[in-house]
């Protein structure tokens, strides 16, 4: 199988580059890529070595350059190779440009800055650390933005911490069968509630990896098959009771079940608006 180098040069971390390279590749079964990562490129002289990289590795070149010159620079080098070269922000700005009448500031890592998002993320993911699994109490939940909910291994805490970084305050409490729910959390009337799910036969595998994972071999209710049927079963009943939306997370990915919970909380902030006014 040929292999297909791919060149991500970006003049700030590349985090956007990576994303959307990554994205877009994944359209592609079987493309055996390797990729070479550029980062924090915003001189000539650091050009001069992804130049020399692309020369070496001749291949696909994807980049986000906010400065002009250098953008030029990697453009003529490419086409001396025959290496087409396309950059990711650039039909973006020029689109946002036209419509807003402006010109771009044209710096790089803007959005990194350590501004008032910067810190608010910051301070969501030190939430979502210190309240896994209900700690801190119902006085400290109250500040959640999103209270997550469900049986051992629905992938609770990834996805809170996944929320975190988007800036999401985002707490996890337990479902565990037989034991009454808090009633203090209950009363909660600021945060949204979402349930998480899975099938049974899903939430076995993971809690017999995990259990691999700590060493523990040994037959538990924890993987038997009927108990964690009726589990499953008993959650939902009382999900379905309190009304809250149900996430089945079987065949999703940590981001695309944040996002659907981000989409239910956009939903239910312009709900707590529209009461309040």
């Amino acid at each position: 199988m040929k292999k297909h180098h791919l060149h991500l040069i970006s003049d700030s971390t590349g985090g956007t580059l990576n994303s959307v390279v990554k994205a877009c590749l994944a359209q592609f079964e079987g493309v055996e890529a390797e990729q070479h990562f550029w980062p924090l490129v915003r001189t000539q002289k650091q050009m001069l070595s992804v130049l020399e990289g692309i020369r070496k590795h001749p291949g696909l070149a994807f980049y986000t350059l906010v400065d002009d010159s250098l953008a030029k620079a990697l453009e003529k080098h490419c086409q001396v190779l025959d290496v087409p070269a396309i950059s990711i922000l650039s039909p973006v700005i020029e689109l946002m440009s036209r419509h807003f009448k402006m010109t771009s500031l044209a710096e790089p890592g803007l959005q990194h800055k350590l501004n008032e998002e910067y810190f608010a993320r910051m301070d969501a993911v030190d939430y979502a650390l210190h309240h896994d699994d209900g700690q801190k109490g119902e006085r400290e939940l109250s500040k959640a933005d999103v209270i997550l909910v469900g049986v051992s291994r629905t992938s609770k805490t990834p996805t809170c911490i996944y929320l975190a970084n988007r800036g999401v305050k985002a707490a996890n409490v337990p479902y565990v069968p037989g034991i009454p729910f808090p009633e203090k959390v209950l009363e909660l009337t600021k945060p949204l509630f979402v349930a998480l799910t899975a099938s049974p036969e899903r939430l076995i595998d993971i809690r017999r990896n995990r259990l691999q994972q700590l060493g523990e071999i040994r037959t538990t209710d924890y993987l038997d098959q009927e108990r964690v049927q009726e589990e499953v079963k008993e959650a939902r009943r009382f999900y379905s009771k309190m009304g809250w939306p149900v996430i089945d997370v079987t065949r999703r990915s940590i981001e695309e079940t944040a996002a659907e919970i981000m989409g239910l909380l956009d939903a239910h902030r312009s709900r707590a608006k529209e009461q309040r006014a």
